[in-house]
């Protein structure tokens, strides 16, 4: 019996050496195919992709005012930006209580939401300067494009309802008409600040970030503004009472101003910004 199989075995793998030496060995092996793509009808031939538009040039204006010269007494402008969401009381109540004056730059969506806050800048004229933010806190870009993830208003037109609108909401709500423009990100194509400057606005940057966004935290939001110098801008946000910078900025003010800070608004004081943004 053992020999039958034996010799059945040896007959098997002399037949299948045999049929094996029948196959082309000059066929390439076939090529991996995933599931997907087997699943779908064969690829054409490669087409060259439509060529992209170019994005356009952004600019981040810097703006400083006239220095002080004076020697433990920096001069310095502190700007607010109130895009939406809610007033920072902290801040607020710390520029009220040490008589601290500030430009604050308001969005018509913000005027909206905080009756309240607009009230005491209304009542403190002496130290707020309110100023034009936007209407819809759109970036003033002439040009489809994306910033931070914020579509641009993409032609003059709407950048011109966006500095327009944001006019006639403030006017609505009692504040003089503005003369200062600033644009969501404080970003522009040049364009669009020729555009912005032919309807009568300076168009405000700034020299410190000062919370970035209001992203940063306390400490380091506190040492941001703490190092601003004679001369320098300082831009901050006002708008997110829930963000932790807030503490770092209300701390920044006391700071600043025990150490003998002169604090200016916008309209008090000559000034110098790039990219002929106030020239």
């Amino acid at each position: 019996m053992n020999r039958i199989l034996l010799a059945s075995a040896f007959l098997l793998v002399n037949i299948s050496a045999a049929f094996a030496d029948e196959i082309p060995s000059a066929l390439p092996a076939p090529a991996a195919v995933s599931p997907v793509a087997a699943a779908v009808s064969p690829v054409p031939a490669a087409v060259s992709p439509a060529p992209k538009a170019s994005a356009p040039k952004l600019v981040e204006p810097h703006l400083h005012i006239a220095r002080s010269n004076l020697v433990g007494h920096a001069r310095i402008a502190l700007t607010f930006d109130a895009c939406m969401g809610q007033a920072d009381e902290r801040i607020l109540s710390t520029l009220v209580r040490e008589r601290i004056p500030a430009t604050i730059f308001v969005t018509a969506r913000w005027l909206k939401r905080n009756p309240a806050a607009l009230a005491v800048f209304l009542q403190n004229p002496d130290l707020f300067e309110l100023e034009n933010h936007g209407q819809n806190h759109i970036p003033a870009v002439d040009t489809p494009t994306l910033i931070y993830g914020i579509a641009s208003a993409g032609s003059p037109q709407a950048v011109r309802q966006e500095v327009e609108g944001g006019a006639a909401a403030m006017v609505a709500a009692g504040i003089p008409a503005p003369h200062w423009f600033r644009g969501s990100t404080a970003k522009y194509d040049l364009s669009a600040i020729g555009e912005i400057r032919a309807m009568g606005y300076r168009i405000a940057g700034y020299s410190v970030n000062g919370d970035g966004g209001s992203l940063l935290g306390a400490v380091i939001t506190e040492k941001r503004i703490a190092s601003a110098k004679d001369g320098d801008v300082v831009i901050s946000h006002i708008n997110q009472p829930t963000h932790t910078a807030g503490e770092g900025v209300a701390k920044a003010l006391v700071d600043l101003k025990a150490k003998g800070t002169q604090f200016v608004r916008l309209q008090d004081v000559e000034d110098t910004g790039d990219d002929k943004t106030t020239e």
